[in-house]
This record gives structure tokens, C-alpha cells and sequence, in this order.
């Protein structure tokens, strides 16, 4: 596979970024400005206030990911050209969830993407904002789809790993599993990314993605086991990747796990 080539453009975007994420964030907002008595009724104009601060840089006021920042990164792998864009909230597609493929998520998976960030995705870590104002800001972004008053959330899915993770058994039958699913189509023999469709993906929208490429050893979801298996489990919603849940055993996506890992370099 041809060398990963970042365009400037992606390094601009990002400079412009921080800066304008650092100015942002010298006066903090905080809920109990509002006071105990009228805090419930005055938290949805917090949580767009809090928005509108941290949040419409990138994701526009309107939440439908067109703000100023416009695309968060570009690059190139070979000939296919590929770009980081900003969460569009107005669809109501969430790619990290807890909840099965098709499902809102969970309060608490969005909660923990605000404070935590998405690695590779320009999206920044809010350990700074305290737990009541990220809860402020969620609770608003889901004023942007009518999908929030239309469904309810489905269960949460439990990531329960088995001692087996790891093992040379399970990464052997791991890579049956991969062989077998045809994971290979997409992100290549040795899980490079560079698979026989690999120029061939799309989001939902249309847009060019790239498959994810293993051997670089960090997820945008994160790179535990469990994280690993939620990702087989829910897939990611909006993407090519699909979910396993119906098509794969519990054993055999913990199994696809260690292959993963493997690739990842996490195991031997």
C-alpha cells in the first residue's frame, strides 16, 4: 500500500482549530450561573449556549456539521482522496454507540464522545467541562434530529471479555472468522487497509472513507478488547462497516477480536 500523504490543507484546518478552540475556552460556562431554582428550565438555553462556545466551530449552529472549520482533515492513500468532516447531528447517525446498528445511542456513549474526543477525528476531549454542562450540551444536540422525540433508545449491548482474548486459539480462529467474513475485501490480507474494495467505500452521504488500517494500533472508538468487540457488535452506523451481532456468535466476534489485536500488535 502506497504511504498515507496528509495534505496541507487538513494541517491548516487544524491550526485555525486550535486557535480559535483556545480563545474560545478562556471564559468558562457553567449551569449554576442560572442559579438551583430555575436551572431545570433554563437548561436547554445553557446547553446551546455551551453549544454555540465549544461546539459551532465546527458542527454550525444548525448542527448539520457545516460550520466554519468546514473539513476537520484531508489526505490521500494512493489515488483515492479521503477527509474528516464534522459530525452532522441534524440526521441523528451516531458511528459510536453501545446500542445495536440502527439505534439511537445510549446518553451516556454521547456523554463520554464530548468528554473523552474521538482519536483521529478532530474531535478535542472535554475533561475540562464539568459533568452537568456536558450533559447541558447533549441534551441540546439532540434538539437538532426529530429522531430523539420519534424513537426511544434501544438496550444497551455489555462487552463481557472471556480469558480466551488473546490466545493463540482464539487469534487462530479469529483469523478463520476474518478469512470467512471476507474482512480481508476491505482492509487487506494483513489488515492494512488496502483491501481489493478498499478504493470502493462510502459513507452515507456519498463521501470517500478508508477502511481502517490495523497495523496503526488506534481506534477512533479505542483500542481495548471491549472496545474492539462493541465495534464487531454495533458496527458503525453511517459507514461501511457493518454490525456482526446477527451474523456472528458472541464466541466468534470475541475470536475476531484477537485476530484484530494481533494485526494491532497488541497481542502476539
Amino acid at each position: 500500500m502506497k504511504k498515507r500523504r496528509v495534505v496541507s490543507g487538513g494541517v491548516v484546518a487544524a491550526a485555525v482549530f486550535l486557535l480559535f478552540f483556545v480563545g474560545m475556552f478562556s471564559t468558562p460556562l457553567s449551569l449554576t450561573a442560572y442559579g438551583a431554582e430555575d436551572a431545570g428550565n433554563k437548561a436547554q438555553d445553557f446547553g446551546r449556549k455551551v453549544y454555540e462556545s465549544r461546539c459551532a466551530i465546527c458542527h454550525s449552529v444548525k448542527g448539520d456539521g457545516n460550520g466554519v472549520i468546514g473539513i476537520v482533515d484531508k489526505g490521500a492513500v494512493g489515488n483515492k482522496m479521503w477527509a474528516v468532516y464534522p459530525r452532522d447531528f441534524t440526521v441523528g447517525v451516531y458511528k459510536f454507540r453501545s446500542t445495536g446498528t440502527g439505534c439511537l445511542p445510549m446518553q451516556s456513549d454521547i456523554e463520554n464522545i464530548v468528554k473523552n474526543g474521538v482519536a483521529k477525528a478532530g474531535m478535542p476531549s472535554h475533561k475540562d467541562v464539568s459533568a452537568a454542562d456536558v450533559k447541558a450540551v447533549v441534551n441540546y444536540l439532540k434538539t437538532f434530529s426529530s429522531r430523539w422525540k420519534e424513537e426511544e433508545p434501544c438496550k444497551a449491548i455489555s462487552a463481557k471479555k472471556p480469558k480466551s482474548v488473546g490466545s493463540a486459539e482464539s487469534v487462530k480462529m479469529g483469523e478463520e472468522v476474518y478469512t470467512k467474513m471476507k474482512c480481508w475485501e476491505c482492509h487487506g490480507k494483513e489488515g492494512k487497509g488496502d483491501g481489493p474494495k478498499s478504493n470502493e467505500i462510502k459513507d452515507d452521504w456519498g463521501k470517500p472513507i478508508l477502511p481502517f488500517d490495523f497495523t496503526t494500533g488506534q481506534l477512533k472508538r479505542g483500542s481495548t478488547p471491549e472496545n474492539v468487540y462493541m465495534t464487531f457488535t454495533t458496527g458503525l452506523d453511517g459507514t461501511g462497516m457493518p454490525s456482526y451481532e446477527d451474523s456472528l456468535n458472541e464466541e466468534q466476534r470475541w475470536n475476531l477480536v484477537s485476530y484484530t489485536l494481533k494485526l494491532m500488535n497488541k497481542v502476539k
